[in-house]
């Protein structure tokens, strides 16, 4: 198995290459060890995933932080794979004790992760401008401290949560990118001409999630936007509980069970997991 310290150096070494890298997000070990199977380079946790598979609403509120901390355990034990942990607004509002949550990730086993300007209050979703770029100042000096590399991403969430001011997002993300951010991050950009005014903005490599954004775009062309990583949320788990769905309720409406043609051969699984 790699050591913590050479997955941090594959994760470091897709960010510096030419073009752009998929990172899939699975919700355990087993969805992890799946991804790992077909090729890709590194994974990164999700919270929606992860909520889904506890049978809870996504949000710091719903899951505790010693669970968020132990699935990232789980996912980075799982394979030799280098992982990004999605840590919300790292479960704190004063910038010191939020950038504790990178310590503890790190900790976890993890080579990445994520600090966000949403506040998990609908009553005031984001974070004043001053207050959230020194929660990513914080953030991103505990990161530096870390006996292992570790590649700060820092997401700036607006339009996530109804407010459609592009210019204010990228005032968020170039601040971040001066606080010391490694990534930058825009969740709910959608078309490729605002990737590329996005991408544009900034110097540091931008993170576009792909269940917010128009599904007909491709990795290439997000490359040639100049997006260098792609992530894809909890879109795989919701994949995963359509066809969940769709099996249970062709047994319960119909007393049918063509969907197990379409189930993963067990030998398959096995090949995988032993």
């Amino acid at each position: 198995m790699r050591t913590q310290a050479d997955k941090a150096a594959a994760f470091r070494a897709l960010h510096e290459r030419p073009g752009a890298f998929i990172m899939p997000n699975p919700w355990d070990a087993g969805t992890a060890k799946l991804l790992a199977s077909l090729g890709f380079e590194a994974l990164a946790t999700t919270s929606l995933g992860f909520a889904n598979s506890l049978g809870r609403v996504d949000g710091t509120n719903t899951v505790s932080r010693g669970e968020v901390l132990e699935n990232c355990r789980a996912i980075a034990t799982a394979t030799d794979l280098p992982v990004n942990a999605d840590l919300e607004n790292c479960y704190a509002d004063e910038p010191r004790a939020a950038a504790e949550m990178i310590r503890l990730a790190a900790n976890a086993g993890v080579v990445g992760g994520s600090i966000e300007d949403a506040t998990g209050d609908p009553a005031k979703p984001i974070y004043d401008f001053p207050l959230a770029v020194e929660r990513v100042h914080a953030a991103v000096e505990v990161a530096r401290s870390l006996p292992v590399p570790f590649v700060l991403t820092a997401r700036a969430e607006n339009l996530l949560h109804g407010r459609l001011d592009l210019d204010d997002t990228i005032k968020r993300l170039q601040a971040f990118e001066k606080a010391g951010a490694d990534v930058l991050y825009a969740p709910g950009v959608k078309d490729l001409a605002t990737i590329r005014t996005v991408t544009a903005s900034v110097k540091r490599p931008v993170n576009v999630v792909m269940s917010a954004a128009d599904p007909a775009i491709t990795a290439t062309q997000l490359a040639d936007a100049g997006v260098k990583r792609i992530s894809v949320g909890g879109a795989l788990s919701r994949l995963a509980l359509a066809a969940f769905l769709q099996g249970a309720r062709e047994m319960k409406d119909k007393g049918s069970f063509t969907w197990v043609r379409d189930t993963v051969p067990s030998k398959e699984l096995k090949a995988v997991f032993r």
